[in-house]
């Protein structure tokens, strides 16, 4: 028993050693947005809401770094990851309530909501963006643009060694650019960085402010969706602004594999891909079904309605949450398609969130091929397979039972999520669009998600959101392992 609590302790430090790693980054996001300051130096009496956080974050965040952290290379299980991607995200929600609580005036709750929603790259808010300051408006972007990339990625871009592919896939990042990880990591950031600088440009010349300009360039690439509008996009009501954002919401729902097969003209390959296949299948197919069965009559401007329909189609499968348009007067098609679109979510290894395209494309090709061999002479040899960048992967069992498994949680608790909404008085279309939204770290609401909501309905689209991001089983292992070994430690 001592060996087996002298190895768990070992494990551990390296486990609280790159948890410092993480929280050091998470601090420095903390502060990124003084650097505001230089334009709008009279919010100079607010720095103290970051610093102080974001500060003390880093301090133990490096301490914890260079004391813990194993010298040589150590690689990291699957369940180990899992603890590092609950702990540190859990770490960097809870600080990231400071600035929205003191500065905003936001309390307890509704901090933890606006930071769980910032983080997870969801877009929901509680917070009133009129009467917000700078620094709050391009805080709540910056934690969006660091949540989308992930903590874990920007930490393999910093470390070295075998541990990154554990941290990586507890985070949902299973297939690599290139063989090593830490340079995948660091390709991941430079595509991400890459599409804000040229996002931020566009918008800029496409008739936003340089402020709002980088603002939305951040949550659109992450499809975060915060916006310094309470319009949203649909403030400007300019068709340049429009098919700028698409594109970058576009790009950011992507796979970065794909991202980087495109970069580097491997066009054949992301055309043979399904998932991408898929994508655009649905941003055509609902775009057509929302132009005439819900948008047309709405909108007698024919220009309108096309730019309604193609948008609001985009920022749903995305996951981003821009709006141009509200939803109280669309029919209840036009609301079917849109939870749908949620429900599906953005590509494998994207900023998106949602059930992801590759799971259902998954799902549909096992269905495909189930029929296709009950239909066969008995003792014909048919596998499935399907694209995956530039690799053709056969479908296993155990791979199409646990997508299964995972679908059938998810939906469970978007069930139950939505019965907790509609039990507070919400219609069950309400109730229903609302918690695809947050579970599925969209940020389009039909207005359930308000300052004056219930407090249980703001924790239950906290949970959501922080589930639907880092997806269930990274959490349920990481909470799990960390409370099973935390008693033979203690001992």
């Amino acid at each position: 028993m001592s060996r087996y609590k002298s190895f768990l302790r070992q494990r551990y430090r390296a486990i609280f050693g790159y948890t410092g790693l993480v929280c050091l980054i998470s601090g420095l996001a903390l502060l990124s947005p003084l650097i505001a300051l230089i334009a709008y130096p009279e919010e100079v009496s607010l720095a103290w809401a970051f610093l102080i956080p974001g500060i003390i974050l880093c301090a133990v965040g490096f301490l914890l770094w260079r004391s813990l952290a194993p010298k040589k290379a150590t690689s990291l299980t699957l369940q180990e990851g899992a603890v590092i991607v609950v702990l540190s995200w859990l770490v960097a929600i809870l600080v990231g309530t400071v600035p929205l609580m003191t500065v905003q005036g936001l309390n307890f709750t509704q901090a933890m909501f606006e930071s769980t929603s910032g983080w997870t790259t969801t877009g929901l808010s509680v917070v009133d963006v009129t009467k917000a300051s700078r620094l709050i408006l391009l805080y709540r972007s910056t934690i969006e643009l660091f949540g989308g990339a992930g903590l874990a990625i920007i930490t393999l871009s910093a470390i070295a060694g075998p541990s990154g592919s554990g941290l990586a896939s507890a985070e949902g990042r299973t297939e690599q650019l290139v063989p090593n990880v830490r340079r995948s990591a660091k390709l991941v950031l430079v595509i991400y960085l890459g599409y804000i600088v040229v996002g931020t440009i566009a918008l800029d010349l496409a008739g936003m402010s340089f402020f709002d300009a980088i603002n939305h360039s951040f949550a659109a690439v992450s499809t975060g969706g915060f916006s310094t509008r309470p319009e949203s996009i649909g403030y400007w009501d300019n068709t340049a602004v429009e098919v700028v954002t698409n594109i970058l919401m576009i790009v950011g729902a992507f796979n970065f594999v794909t991202s980087y097969m495109l970069l580097t003209g491997k066009f054949k390959s992301v055309m043979r891909n399904g998932e991408i296949r898929l994508q655009f299948l649905l941003y055509v197919l609902c775009s057509v079904v929302l132009f005439f069965g819900v948008v047309l009559p709405l909108y007698p401007n024919l220009g309108k309605a096309i730019r309604v329909s193609i948008f609001e189609t985009i920022t749903a499968l995305s996951t981003t949450g821009f709006s141009t348009v509200g939803y109280t007067d669309w029919n209840g098609l036009g609301w079917l398609i849109l939870i749908l679109l949620m429900l599906i979510g953005g590509g494998s290894g994207s900023t998106a969130g949602g059930i992801k395209q590759i799971r259902v494309y998954i799902l549909y090709r096992a269905l495909m091929w189930e029929i296709r061999r009950m239909l066969m002479p008995s003792g014909t040899v048919n596998e499935a397979y399907i694209w995956q960048g530039e690799q053709r992967q056969f479908m296993q069992n155990d791979q199409v039972k646990q997508i299964s498994i995972f679908v059938f949680l998810y939906l469970m608790i978007f069930g139950i999520g939505s019965a907790i909404i509609a039990a507070h008085g919400y219609t069950l279309q309400e109730s229903l669009f609302e918690y695809a939204s947050a579970m599925g770290t969209v940020g389009l609401s039909v207005g359930v998600t308000a300052a004056d909501a219930a407090p249980g309905l703001l924790w239950a689209e906290t949970v959501g959101m922080f589930l639907g991001r880092l997806e269930f089983f990274t959490v349920f292992v990481g909470v799990v392992r960390l409370l099973r070994d935390t008693r033979p430690i203690l001992a």
